[in-house]
């Protein structure tokens, strides 16, 4: 459809803002004309994500666009790798055939670390060889995070294989190395990696600024960096993106890249700086076809009230009035369940840890941060057992291989905060096996059993109290609106600070927690894990 529209244009190219006349034709900005009149509303370029696991919302792609459109967003950089662990490449294709069934902008990834280590279970592998078949699909634009920053610094030749076929495609490669700094970052971003979302100090993220990496200011429902980072994007603009990585389905519905760009202007930075760091520079450096309000381009915009405010009116996708006032016009469409769920229901005797001596090592929480400590502690023993100690906030967790009957995994965590009860999440990072958190055996088998019965989901026991958000697609996601998920979701979180945990967000943080790739300590299928010298590590202290 054909139409005008006239508004102040903020043109974050020419760096300049004037009210104009904007005539699209075949989905195409055909003319931008100036004019004199006085105008109450501003357009501007859509919001693109530069970086997200779609999966982390626990809804399939078609869903997440239903919501992302209201926040002003058209479009995002996603890594499928959570479901590629688990169904391999067949999950990456499942998750471009449900985006391609809406009006948005998803452009995926090849997942670079499928195992994202050999230290765990996965459900599937994605080698170099599959890497190169998928980067030279049209609808795979970046070759993934490549989490394995060992495997670069020291030439692994699979690891090697799959940045060679990134650059054999010339395509784009994203990092991913938290706390690398001094020659191991220069080795690792020498390798053709040019991107960084992980960036948790300001000294870091300048050093590797100043090494010419992009940084992506990230904020999602448990890693928050933007408060860090913001600073730096007043002399590094060209060199800044903004992504959310990891975002539950509650936070989702209040807010999306939309919040960092409000964010960044109440703080007095640069208008253009801010926009463009929102979609220019995610456009050019990943070679998008994503409209940026200028002659010729698809016609991806918003509309806003003001540059204080900063309302998302109205949002347009090639043309298309996706979403106006708050109401997404995105409809939803049948979505296949697929997954790969094999394990057998588990009893209290399987999550008993014989005690081996007085202290333990333990994993510390950050809130806010996917890092963790290494701490030591005494550990309560009973009967020759260790057991959880919620007096003095030293928990058991646990990791349940999901793909397959194995020995349970077992050890201690501090900052969860329960006093009661038990959470449970195969939503857990990146292998997608069970991760439970508890006070006592009875409810950790419990909230585990959920979640096998269901074949995916979270879940929180207490006593005779069970509550369980199934998550069938993969184990990780749900057809069901974004608003039922949200709900759900909402009711276990509060319920899980009800019980005593004091963080944000109890349930990302827990995903967390068996992501090896992040230092310092993380609990795989297999055992404890010291992610600083990348080794399996005892629990006891002998």
């Amino acid at each position: 459809m054909d139409f005008t529209i006239k508004s102040n244009l903020i043109d974050i190219v020419a760096k300049e803002t004037y009210p104009a006349e904007i005539i699209i034709k075949d989905n195409k900005i055909s003319s931008i004309q100036r004019i004199s009149e006085k105008l109450n509303t501003y357009v501007l370029p859509g919001f693109i994500d530069a970086h997200v696991h779609i999966e982390s919302s626990m809804l399939v792609p078609s869903e997440f666009a239903k919501i992302a459109v209201k926040h002003g967003t058209v479009g995002t950089i996603s890594d499928p790798h959570e479901i590629a662990n688990v169904l391999g490449v067949s999950g990456v294709d499942y998750m471009i055939e449900n985006a391609q069934k809406v009006p948005f902008h998803f452009y995926f990834g090849a997942p670079s670390c499928v195992p994202a280590t050999h230290f765990e279970t996965a459900g599937a592998v994605i080698d170099s060889g599959d890497i190169d078949g998928l980067l030279s699909k049209k609808e795979i634009v970046y070759l993934a995070e490549m989490m394995n920053f060992p495997g670069v610094i020291y030439k692994d030749e699979e690891v090697l294989k799959k940045l060679e076929s990134a650059k054999k495609h010339n395509k784009p490669i994203d990092g991913h190395a938290p706390g690398l700094m001094g020659e191991e970052m220069r080795s690792y971003f020498s390798a053709g990696i040019s991107t960084d979302h992980e960036c948790f100090g300001y000294q870091e993220a300048l050093e590797k600024l100043e090494f010419g990496v992009k940084v992506m200011i990230r904020e999602g429902s448990a890693a928050k960096n933007f408060d860090t980072l913001i600073p730096l994007l007043k002399d590094f603009p060209d060199q800044m993106m903004f992504c959310c990585d990891d975002k539950h389905p509650d936070n989702l519905l209040e807010s999306h890249i939309n919040d960092h760009v409000k964010r960044a202007l109440d703080l007095g930075y640069d208008l253009y700086d801010v926009l463009r760091t929102s979609s220019y520079n995610v456009v050019k450096h990943y070679n998008l076809p994503v409209g940026l309000l200028q002659i010729g381009d698809n016609a991806d915009f918003i509309e806003i009230d003001n540059l204080t405010d900063f309302t998302i009116l109205k949002t347009y996708i090639n043309g298309a009035l996706v979403s106006e006032n708050g109401e997404s016009f995105i409809e939803s469409v049948e979505a296949a369940t697929v997954n790969n769920f094999s394990c057998s229901l588990k009893s209290p005797s399987d999550f008993k840890v014989k005690s081996e001596g007085e202290k333990v090592r333990v994993i510390e929480t950050l809130d806010g941060q996917l890092i963790t400590k290494e701490i030591h502690a005494e550990v309560l023993n009973i009967d020759g057992f260790a057991e959880s100690d919620p007096e003095n906030d030293i928990l058991k967790i646990a990791v349940v291989n999901r793909y397959q009957d194995a020995p349970v995994a077992t050890a201690f965590i501090k900052n969860i905060g329960l006093k009661n009860g038990a959470i449970a999440s195969c939503v857990a990072h990146d292998c997608h096996n069970i991760v439970v958190v508890g006070t006592n055996d009875d409810d950790i088998c419990k909230a585990v059993n959920l979640i096998i019965q269901a074949k995916g989901g979270i879940s929180l026991a207490h006593d005779e109290e069970e509550m369980v958000l199934e998550l069938p697609i993969a184990g990780i996601m749900t057809d069901l609106p974004a608003e039922k998920v949200a709900e759900a979701y909402i009711k276990l979180d509060r319920r899980a600070k009800e019980l005593g945990s004091r963080l944000r967000a109890p349930y990302m943080s827990l995903s967390f927690m068996a992501l090896l790739v992040i230092p310092e300590l993380k609990l795989s299928d297999k055992g404890l894990f010291n992610g600083k010298s990348f080794e399996f590590t005892d629990v006891f202290i002998k």
